[in-house]
């Protein structure tokens, strides 16, 4: 397992070419002004690397590749820009602007909701980048952090209730979003025109001139409800609540979703128990582990870069007691939690003081209208009539908030007659299903995800409505390499792209996020999704118990394990250890 420089016992191992390009970039400037005032249409490595940090980075469209290489030209260009949002929490005011930015500058003038409760829009021209920053800066939001190597979206239960729990997750959230958001005045500068500064000194107090050796991910939750899937990420913090008052914060540590295929030193992993801390300690915290992995973390081998290769390699006990050493907060133990609950929020809610929320459902996140789904104008006209509060969920769907008791019913008919489901006539399938963007813009891609799940579900649909399973839980999530960005691999059932047309098929997850799964199939094109699966989701339906899942089904059948045992680059189906006699 790898340290800082290397292997443990190796000799150090020069920085990454990354490394080297962020201590260079004068606190994140490089020459990106430079470009964006230029006609240039690529944007170099370096500064390609850089304005992650600013929140935005270039894709192409790979659907018009072959054919524009056909006629002699090069690449279609454009910009992916992701808003960070904390706790996904918005304005009426805010979401209208990045709807009318969307408009101006998005491809289909889409909104696409991420699964850490960002926004982002795709396909923005490079002329019209820093026209979109500035918007959404003008809204008070901001892009600075939403990628790169620092403390990324915080996330946090969207839920907007007023008890004490909730109160304070948003206030955690909101404060851990500020003291790991990058300082450089270089966004400034660039994006919103603000004054040049010649000298980077001290520009970066918390991250230095290298920042993080990779993303970090943080995260906060309640014992009542794991709608953030908190076990997921580098940390996060789970709200105990006990007669209605916090008593502090669990906090988990080393969780991460990425991994590279047929590389066994890779994995995927959940965060594990690390401590118990008080209300007023836990920003601290969070902020204690990000500096460790800041000093300690991998910046030789970026495959292993994360902070959970580093507790790998540690182990929870050295990390603690580092952790220890460098702040003097009271870091008692863990408090032992039953299994969290899930909830998605959706639909009507009684929210306080008389007040409503209503949560839609939106496929694959994107908020874009079709000729029988006009998702974006219904939410628009929404948003302008009853000026709520809009949310965003790790879940990709959106909760319109303080709303009086009038006007759920009104919503509903907006949203029906715009063509678009109300969440009691989704399947569960459907409700519970996530997809990342995959082709055509993500670079990264290996197969299709968010294009060619809605007729995986409709297949899945139909056997699952032939079983009798519509209504009984189940989690399907689809993404287009291994990275992991949907989260599949605690999902009850994964599709994981390799190549064109070839997945990996994976089993075993539960809405709850408290265990990883296992590689089930390997090698399985689209086409033979349902057959492979119809013998398990057969079994499920004739010999599940009562209120069993078919996560749980799966892992009864294949015996006791450890659930939050990683699922590797290299692992082996488990497909056949599960004996004929139960799918037959």
């Amino acid at each position: 397992m790898s340290n800082k420089n290397g292997t443990s016992g190796e000799p150090p191992k020069p920085d990454s070419k990354v490394e080297t390009a962020k201590r260079n970039s004068r606190a994140l400037r490089g020459s990106i002004g430079e470009v964006f005032d230029s006609d240039v249409d690529q944007v170099g490595h370096d500064d390609g690397m850089l304005l992650k940090f600013h929140g935005t980075y270039q894709q192409d469209n790979r659907d018009s590749r072959k054919e524009r290489r056909a006629q002699g030209l090069g690449k279609e260009y454009g910009f992916m820009v992701r808003v960070a949002i904390p706790g996904g929490v918005m304005t009426a005011d805010q979401y209208l602007a990045l709807d009318q930015l969307a408009t101006q500058y998005s491809t289909n003038g889409a909104l696409r909701i991420t699964t850490r409760q960002g926004i982002q829009l795709h396909g923005v021209l490079k002329q019209n980048v820093k026209h979109a920053i500035a918007g959404i800066n003008q809204s008070l939001l901001t892009t600075l952090g939403a990628c790169g190597d620092v403390s990324r979206n915080v996330m946090a239960c969207p839920a907007p209730l007023d008890d004490e729990a909730h109160v304070a997750l948003r206030r955690v959230a909101n404060e851990i979003a500020r003291q790991l958001r990058p300082a450089t005045r270089a966004y400034h500068e660039i994006w919103l025109d603000g004054e040049k500064h010649l000298t980077t000194d001290v520009e970066e107090p918390f991250y230095g001139d290298a920042y993080l050796p990779r993303k970090f991910k943080a995260a906060v939750a309640l014992d009542s409800d794991n709608c953030v899937d908190i076990f997921n990420y580098d940390t996060g913090l789970i709200a105990i609540v006990s007669d209605g008052a916090l008593q502090g914060f669990n906090t988990v540590i080393g969780g991460g979703m990425g991994m590279t295929h047929r590389k066994p030193d890779t994995f995927a992993r959940l965060a594990e128990p690390f401590g118990f801390v008080s209300a007023d300690d836990a920003v601290t915290a969070v902020r204690t582990i990000a500096a460790i992995f800041r000093d300690s973390g991998n910046r030789a081998d970026r495959k292993h870069a994360r902070l959970k290769y580093l507790l790998a390699d540690w182990g929870v006990d050295k990390f603690r007691d580092e952790f220890r050493r460098r702040v003097d907060i009271d870091l008692a133990p863990y408090r032992p939690l039953s299994r969290l609950p899930f909830h998605d929020h959706l639909g009507r809610h009684a929210q306080c003081q008389g007040k409503w929320f209503y949560g839609v459902w939106i496929g694959s996140g994107r908020i874009v209208d079709t000729p029988d789904h006009r998702l974006k104008s219904a939410l628009r006209t929404i948003v302008e009539k009853y000026r709520p509060g809009v949310r965003t969920t790790a879940q990709q769907s959106l909760l319109l908030t303080d709303l009086d008791a009038t006007h759920v019913d009104e919503i509903e008919q907006i949203l029906f007659d715009h063509g678009i489901e109300r969440v009691d006539q989704l399947s569960a399938a459907r409700r519970y299903a996530m997809a990342c963007p995959a082709l055509p813009t993500c670079g990264l891609a290996l197969s299709e995800s968010e294009r060619i799940i809605p007729s995986v579900l409709d297949e899945l649909e139909r056997e699952l409505d032939a079983l009798g399973l519509r209504d009984q839980s189940i989690s399907i999530r689809m993404t287009g390499c291994p990275n992991g960005c949907a989260r599949p691999y605690t999902a009850d059932i994964a599709f994981v792209g390799k190549g064109p047309q070839n997945y990996q098929v994976y089993l075993g997850g539960d809405l709850s996020g408290e265990r990883v799964v296992d590689l089930y199939a390997a090698d399985v094109a689209p086409a033979e999704f349902i057959t492979v699966l119809r013998p398990l989701l057969q079994a499920w339906a004739n010999q599940r118990q009562p209120l069993e899942n078919f996560g749980d089904f799966y892992q009864r059948l294949i015996g006791p394990r450890d659930p939050r045992v990683s699922v590797t680059g290299d692992e082996a189906p488990t497909q056949n250890q599960i004996p004929l006699s139960v799918i037959r």
